[in-house]
């Protein structure tokens, strides 16, 4: 056990333990300069630029200098020479246009109060081996120089959603290799590492950044960083996060930025960012979610909403991990929730402090707790420095200092709260107990004053309250922020504005402005970023060229957002007018002996800034000073320089100007000599650049050389490099004789001779077709006369094959004058673009034959006067843009035909839509019309009529409805004053037109007996009429259908139907239709007549009458035959007692049409042992006592006049032989039939008698042999006897009874029999008394 003393030797030893570890951390603090990335040595090509970077890290921030070989680099003392910055902890030295001279060993040292470090690497400048720049090309091997790399491809601003994914890629221009490429990528200035919502990828030639699952939280500007041999090279581009769909209509954003601090035990104080987009109504609080870590199930932190962005979560497990989101709510619903935060473990942070090691000797040493130094101290001392960290909308967030000693026990805390001025104390956590030192008192009473004290509680007891904490006023929480104000968009680039704002400027928990664009004209409000921005300033980009925006801001801070700022003045979208950028490109042109020409190439940037003029300076090499060349801008892009030493050595570089001011120098150019150039071969083409650029095709463009040799040029030869080969090709074997080839297309080894097509312009171009599309070429050329092959130009700038969406070409036509005209528009919003016309591909600069109008954004270019001078290809360029061009090549067959449409248009006719026609109007009036296309209000009418202009009269009204081009005139009584001629004449502005309507003669005739047939049919229509007239129709049945259809007709109209002037009766009428119909069935000649049907009323009489006579009635018999013949059945054949029956079945009488039988093709003629025949059911032929010679093939030919019916039949062997024996037994039983004895007259049925009469029968019987005759009384055979008699003579058979009785009622029968057959009658004899009536039983 440790004695007093003990302790307090060791306590001393704590106290000097902690006193070091302060001191330690001081001089942590503050370090010597350490080099995080040194330098590395570089091997370049002279005239190339080499860049020099190093990471430091020191404190205070260290001093740097560079050192050549030891010697101190100065810049000013070489100006232009070296450049030093220092960006933020990287310092890069430059070294422009290198030299051998300027190969050796770099140092880069840096010093503070704490010490220096030094990092050195060597650079060796080689001079080229080869021929000089701009000849053919240079091929080095890789063991020469290690090629830096570059970044050639980036990503632009892009978009996406929560939800879904986004891939930013950079290509570079060679393969990364372990001694050069590093990159790193970064978000708003902050180092990215891989996690689950990051993934970065690597490959030779390029990198990829990966967000599977975007949130607003990953919204920002997003760097690509590469640290190369020549520098420190970055890419960069926005990234904007649209919110994904509400979860509920009306619904708010998700909130963003969940973050966790001030983690305890049982604590974590959360906080976030408000969403951008409110929904439909003010967001009036927040939700907060926990979920710990290895479970599914969220918990809802809190019950009434949140007001403020943060909140305390209590009642938390120990050494648990847990993860935390937070939802929106306003008055619709409830947000989606936030991104999940980062997972917290909650734990005691001062366990570690509690800790304390301490050496006893060299090896060992002894591990303590505070509390074993703490004595005998049982009961814990009070918590310390009670205050309040925060005030929310539900609770105050209080924080102390644990109590030290606190009794070696670990402590819970009574947290107390009071109200001012009330003297009572009241504990505030009786349900929650809180094991940390912080705590989230709630139920409080908002508006009242409050403090707070705290107990500290161990096993051993409770200890002294703390002092109170200061008085606070609950529900006094921060404010929403003011409004910005002073919005002020400027143009940034061609889709893109900045905006900028003031304010508000005394806000202390500021997290930052959200910024909202709306179209002008729209009203349709949209939210540009989702994650705050904390400057003042904000690109909006993917906007419209051309459009006009207004923008508002809105602040935020923890409590909210602001109310919107006030609208900006409307921008219209378009390149920011900026300084240019420096001019490129310099080359030597011509030199002299004392003077040199000196071309370049334009600024690339801005896109459509008018270049005003240019600036040259000089530099004497040896004398190291520049010099103004010119005072005066220059307006071409190449300078004579005079005054010159010859002999010397000049570098120069170029200012460009617009009308923002004059932009940044270009580089120093090649060390040029001033000596008189006396070569045989040509200078170098220069300018050389292109236009007209699609997805397969260019136009070449570049200017002669100056120089051009001791004899004339004699033509060119044209190269070509993909720039992912990096290897000249020439196009053509042979050079190109012409200044002009237009359409060329791509094979380097095949001639192009048969493409050429000569062009008298100083202009030099060239036509290329069949490029690969999306690939990247650089051009140049090479003139060549009888000496050869001259220097190349400097290469074009490298061009994309592609056709950018929105490309116009240009629009051949005539306009609404007759003009012919060519026109292009411009696809790109610029505020004056500039259209320059060239006709084969030389400006237009006096136009004599053409006349060039612009309107905004079109040009017209029209041809004053066509003809064959005007043949030719027609090109322009639209200035102040990137690259709108286009051409036409106009033919002499397409200006032929433009020529003709330009006489229509300047000379139109009207057209006729309708030519003239004549109708009648009602009763007595007839309607002369015609119509033409639609005319202006200024159109004008000349009626003439028979060669003598007329007026609108009551009896020829003439009508002239321009909008329809409708005109009419309406003639009353029309009659045979009215022949002649009726013209029209037209003349609506330019156009004209004449119609005439000739009515003569026949022509005249036929519409006057129109019109008064049509009078009198309106007259006739006045009362019952015949709207169908009485026609006849032929049923499938073959009956005959007279119908007709009356109408205007009333209750008390009668119809009434006659033939031959005999009235029919049997006729149906429905009045409803107003039908009526006589159907005859079976037509023959009898049907033949004239049938007239009268419909008559008060109102007058209708009447139609049907001819069927001759002709007529013929007709209706063919169709009645026609009928017949196509529903005939096929031949049959039926055996008869007679013979054999061929027949074929009809619906109709057959007899009007011609029937034709043959037998094996031979016609068959109707005699006594054939006989052919018809009927209303079929068509026959009777063979009588047939034979062999009957058998064969059968035709019937039923002709109706018009078509014959054909029907067959092949009577074979077996057939033939069936109908005989069917035949022979019908004969022979008609024979037994005939023989057969029977009871020719019979018996009466009944007979009544009285008592004592006599009764006496008798028939008639027949048969051969005669038959044998029985008589039978109720089937019993009698006797003849003296009461029965019977007597038989020949064929007739008597039988009697004597003196009937009542017993000779009763049936009697009489049986006749002989070898064919039998037969009985029968008669029943009723006998009846004296006095009764007769026929009673």
């Amino acid at each position: 056990m440790l004695m007093k003393a003990d302790h307090k030797a060791i306590h001393e030893k704590v106290e000097k333990k902690a006193e070091e570890e302060r001191r330690y951390a001081a001089e942590l603090s503050s370090h010597a300069p350490e080099f995080v990335l040194g330098l590395r040595p570089h091997t370049v090509w002279e005239k190339m630029h080499v860049s020099l970077a190093c990471v430091i890290q020191g404190a205070p921030s260290p001093r740097v200098k560079w050192y050549k070989d030891g010697v101190l680099i100065q810049p000013t003392a070489v100006p232009g020479k070296y450049t030093i910055e220092n960006k933020i902890g990287l310092q890069t030295l430059e070294i422009s246009r290198c030299s051998p001279e300027d190969s050796g060993e770099y140092s880069a040292v840096a010093s503070n109060d704490h010490g220096e470090a030094t990092s050195r690497a060597t650079v060796l400048v080689k001079r080229h081996q080869g021929s000089d720049s701009g000849g053919d090309s240079l091929r080095l091997e890789s063991s020469q120089l290690e090629v830096d790399v570059d970044i050639v491809g980036g990503f632009e601003a892009s978009f996406g959603k929560e939800g879904d994914s986004l891939t930013l890629t950079c290509t570079f221009s060679s393969a990364l290799t372990s001694n050069l490429g590093d990159f790193c990528w970064l978000r708003d200035g902050i180092l990215l590492k891989e996690s689950k919502w990051l993934k970065i990828e690597c490959s030779d030639k390029s990198t990829k950044l990966t967000l599977p699952h975007i949130h607003k939280e990953d919204e920002g500007l997003y760097t690509m960083c590469l640290l190369t041999r020549t520098g420190y090279k970055e890419h960069s581009g926005y990234v904007f996060v649209k919110d994904a769909p509400a979860a509920e209509a009306g619904a708010p954003g998700s909130p963003l930025d969940v973050e966790c601090h001030d983690v305890n035990k049982d604590y974590v104080f959360i906080t976030w960012k408000p969403p951008s987009a409110d929904g439909r109504s003010p967001v009036i609080g927040y939700f907060i979610d926990r979920c710990e870590v290895g479970s599914d199930k969220w918990i809802q932190c809190n019950d009434v909403p949140e007001k403020l962005c943060k909140f305390p979560v209590m009642d938390l497990t120990e050494n648990r991990t847990y993860l935390f989101c937070v939802r929106a709510v306003n008055a619709a619903g409830i947000s989606r929730p936030s991104r999940i935060s980062e997972p917290v473990t909650t734990i005691d942070p001062t366990a570690g402090a509690r800790i304390i090691s301490m050496k006893l000797g060299k090896e060992s040493k002894i591990v303590i707790t505070k509390d074993e130094l703490e004595g005998e101290v049982r009961i814990p001392l009070a918590p310390t420095n009670v205050h309040v960290t925060e005030i929310g909308q539900t609770y105050a967030a209080l924080c102390w200092n644990e109590p030290c000693p606190r009794g070696r026990e670990s402590v819970v805390y009574y947290v107390e709260k009071s109200a001012a001025g009330s003297g009572s104390w009241q504990r505030a956590n009786l349900k929650v107990p809180v094991s940390c030192p912080r705590f989230a008192v709630t139920n409080l009473v908002k508006n009242k004053l409050y403090c707070f004290r705290v107990r500290a509680v161990n096993k051993y007891g409770i200890s002294e309250a703390s002092q109170p904490s200061e008085t606070i006023s609950f529900g006094q929480i921060s404010a929403a922020p003011s409004p910005p104000y002073d919005i002020v968009p400027v143009r940034n680039t061609r889709t893109s504005v900045m905006v900028l704002w003031k304010g508000p400027e005394d806000e202390t928990e500021l997290l930052g402005f959200y910024v909202y664009v709306c179209e002008v004209g729209t009203n349709n409000w949209e939210t540009c970023n989702n994650k705050p921005v904390t400057s003042k300033s904000f690109a909006v980009h993917g906007l419209i060229p051309g459009k006009k925006y207004v923008f508002r801001v809105k602040s935020v801070n923890p409590a909210g957002l602001s109310d919107y700022s006030v609208e900006s003045t409307p921008i219209m979208v378009n390149n920011t007018i900026s300084l240019p950028s420096a001019p490129y490109g310099l080359t030597q042109l011509n030199s002299g002996k004392n003077e040199m020409v000196i071309g370049w190439k334009e600024p690339k940037f801005p896109i459509g800034a008018e270049i005003l003029g240019y600036f040259l300076d000089s530099c004497d090499v040896v004398e190291a000073e520049w010099h103004e060349v010119n005072i005066k801008p220059i307006n071409a892009k190449i300078y004579k320089v005079q005054n010159l030493t010859e002999g010397s050595l000049y570098q120069f570089r170029a200012f460009a100007m617009n009308w923002a001011g004059v932009g940044q120098p270009s580089e120093a150019s090649d060390q040029f000599k001033c000596e008189e150039w006396m070569m045989p071969h040509p200078g170098p083409p220069f300018d050389v650049r292109f236009i007209e650029v699609r997805s397969t095709s260019l136009l070449l463009l570049w200017q002669p050389p100056l120089y051009t040799g001791k004899d004339p040029l004699a033509g060119y030869f044209v190269q070509m490099c993909e720039t992912d080969l990096e290897e000249w090709k020439t196009l053509t074997k042979e050079p190109i004789l012409k200044t002009h080839m237009r359409q060329y297309p791509y094979r380097p080894i095949t001639p192009v001779k048969k493409y050429i097509i000569p062009t008298p312009s100083c202009l030099s171009n060239l036509k290329i077709c069949h490029l690969e599309e999306g690939k990247t070429y650089i051009f140049r050329v090479l003139a060549f006369n009888s000496a050869g092959t001259g220097l190349p130009s400097l290469p074009s700038d490298p061009v994309r094959t592609e056709t950018k969406p929105g490309t116009t070409e240009i629009n051949v036509g005539v306009d609404e004058d007759g003009n012919i005209f060519l026109a292009l528009q411009n696809s790109e919003a610029t505020d004056a673009p500039k259209f320059i016309w060239s006709k084969d591909y030389q400006e237009i600069t006096t136009p004599e034959r053409v006349r060039i109008e612009t309107t905004e954004d079109i040009s017209k270019l029209i041809l004053i006067d066509p003809s064959e001078e005007d043949l030719g290809t027609y090109s322009v360029i639209v200035t102040g843009t990137d690259g709108v061009s286009s051409s036409h090549t106009l033919t002499d067959e397409e200006l032929q035909s433009l020529k003709k449409l330009s006489h229509r248009k300047r000379n139109p006719l009207i057209h006729v839509k309708s030519n003239w026609a004549a109708e009648l109007l009602g009763k007595d009036a007839v309607r002369l019309w015609l119509q033409v296309e639609s005319l202006s209000p200024a159109a004008h009418l000349r009626f003439i009529v028979n060669e003598k202009e007329v007026s609108s009269t009551p009896t020829h009204k003439i009508n002239f409805d321009k909008a329809n081009g409708i005109i009419e005139m309406i003639i009353q009584n029309f009659s045979e004053e009215d022949e002649g001629s009726y013209t029209a004449q037209l003349q609506d502005g330019k156009a004209k037109g004449q119609v005439t309507l000739v009515l003569i003669d026949e022509k005249f005739r036929d519409i006057l007996s129109e019109f008064n047939f049509q009078r009198n049919d309106w007259k006739r229509k006045q009362g019952p009429y015949f709207e169908e007239y009485l026609h006849w129709e032929v049923t499938e049945e073959c009956d005959l259908l007279l119908t007709c259809k009356v109408s205007n007709t009333k209750t008390q109209t009668s119809i009434e139907w006659c033939k031959d002037g005999k009235q029919i009766t049997d006729v149906i009428y429905d009045p409803q239709s107003g039908t009526s119909s006589l159907s005859i069935s079976q037509v023959t000649k009898k049907d033949e007549g004239v049938y007239k049907t009268v419909v008559a009323d008060e109102r007058g009489q209708d009447s139609s009458v049907l001819e069927m006579l001759n002709q007529a009635f013929d007709d209706i018999l063919k169709e009645i035959c026609r009928i017949g013949g196509t529903s005939a059945s096929e031949l049959k054949v039926q055996a008869t007692a007679d013979g054999i029956k061929l027949y074929s079945l009809t619906k109709c009488n057959m007899e009007y049409m011609k029937n034709t039988w043959y037998l094996n093709e031979k016609t068959l003629e109707s005699q006594e042992r054939r006989r052919m025949g018809s009927d209303n059911q079929q068509v026959w032929l009777q063979i009588s006592n047939p034979t062999e010679a009957d058998k064969g093939k059968y035709t019937l030919e039923m002709f109706d006049g018009k078509q014959t019916y054909k029907r067959v039949l092949a009577l074979s062997e077996q057939v033939f032989n069936e109908a005989i024996a069917e035949y022979q037994r019908l004969k022979q039983a008609a024979i037994a039939e005939k023989n057969r004895a029977k009871v020719v007259k019979g018996l009466p049925d009944v007979i009544n008698i009285m008592e004592d009469k006599t009764l006496c029968l008798s028939c008639i019987i027949s048969g051969d042999p005669i038959p044998e005759v029985s008589w039978l009384k109720n089937d019993r055979k009698l006797v003849s006897g003296e009461h029965y008699q019977v007597a038989v003579d020949k064929t007739t058979v008597t039988f009697s009874i004597q003196q009937v009785t009542s017993e000779d009622s009763g049936k009697y029968s009489v049986f006749v029999k002989n070898k064919y057959g039998s037969e009985t009658a029968s008669v029943t004899v009723g006998v009846y008394k004296h006095g009764e009536e007769s026929g009673k039983e």
